[in-house]
């Protein structure tokens, strides 16, 4: 595509309209795909409940999502009048900015990346660690005690597993000795048992649960816990406003299960380098891998009790910080002496 836009508007001209048609591409595809992903959440939450979910919309419900979308578009925004009207507003344009940004290092196959930079797991940990300021916005500009109290938990909760998400990004590129994420999917080419779940499982499940908290997914969702805080730091929004917080929110899921994908699933490779599987592209096994990932955040969204407060913060400070704080000076000496 660069190559085609240059002949055609020269070489700088060329490059900016092939970035920009990418990047696009990339959110059309994205959002598009959410739309399904979230009617799959709430299917899957009524089916452990034995009953239907959306099934009136379309046929099965498959446009149940588009149908919400336009009634939060077509719903007039309400902005009480005691807030900071800019903040206000500007709180989750922030979050689903930042939360779609994490997506421009995401190889989904060889070569399908809008920036292959050589230092993308830093660019991931950069983004994600920003995605709070839009909470705490959010909270604060709706001058109001819950929206406030809740930002001010699902900042202190997403800090927290921050911490070890970090140490856990540290063990793979030990691993593969590179920050490069189409390196680290390079780097368990071959089939199953080279894939890093297998030597790094420990790191695994520590990535995963710190991942539902860091999206503040059940067990975790205190920060918009119905029963505590009136929805949290979501209070005071409704109409698109609301619809961008929660397009961040589902976006930033789905990052999370394509890390779980790049880190420890082997990215685009099949299980089996052989021909049966080989055939089908890399891209459809990224987007297999991603959705079976989602499909346990649902799982874990229907099984799993909710936690408390502190229950949440000893989890995340003295159970899997010393856990994969040790596993790093492990792996160290492992890979440095043996």
């Amino acid at each position: 595509m660069y190559e085609f836009f240059q002949n055609l508007l020269g070489p700088e001209w060329g490059f900016f309209v092939a970035a920009i048609s990418h990047i696009l591409l990339l959110v059309v595809v994205l959002l598009v795909a959410i739309a399904f992903l979230l009617l799959m959440d709430r299917k899957v939450w009524a089916a452990v409940q034995l009953r239907r979910g959306p099934n009136v919309v379309g046929m099965f419900g498959l446009l149940q999502s588009f149908a919400d979308f336009f009634k939060f578009m077509l719903k007039e925004p309400v902005i009480p009048s005691g807030t900071d009207k800019a903040v206000f507003v500007i709180a989750p344009i922030v979050t689903m900015t930042l939360a779609l940004a994490g997506w421009a290092v995401i190889p989904v196959a060889e070569g399908w990346a809008v920036s292959n930079i050589n230092v993308g797991i830093l660019y991931i940990f950069a983004v994600s660690s920003l995605g709070v300021y839009g909470i705490i916005m959010g909270g604060w500009a709706s001058n109001s005690k819950y929206p406030f109290l809740g930002s001010l938990r699902s900042a202190a909760q997403m800090v927290s597993y921050e911490v070890s998400i970090g140490f856990v990004l540290i063990t793979v590129l030990l691993w593969v000795g590179s920050l490069n994420l189409t390196d680290i999917v390079t780097h368990q080419a071959g089939g199953f048992w080279n894939w890093h779940f297998i030597a790094l499982f420990p790191m695994f499940v520590i990535f995963f649960i710190s991942a539902l908290a860091e999206t503040n997914r059940p067990p975790f969702d205190l920060p918009e816990a119905e029963s505590e805080l009136v929805a949290g730091y979501q209070v005071e929004y409704a109409s698109s406003l609301y619809l961008l917080f929660m397009i961040g929110e589902y976006v930033s899921i789905v990052l999370m299960c394509a890390l779980c994908t790049l880190l420890f699933f082997g990215g685009w490779h099949a299980p089996l380098d052989i021909a049966i599987f080989t055939w089908v592209p890399g891209v459809i096994w990224f987007a297999i891998k991603t959705t079976f990932f989602f499909f346990l955040f649902a799982m874990v969204k229907a099984m799993v009790p909710r936690y408390r407060y502190d229950q949440l913060m000893r989890l995340g400070w003295k159970v899997f910080l010393p856990v994969s704080l040790a596993f790093v000076i492990f792996e160290a000496f492992v890979l440095a002496y043996f």
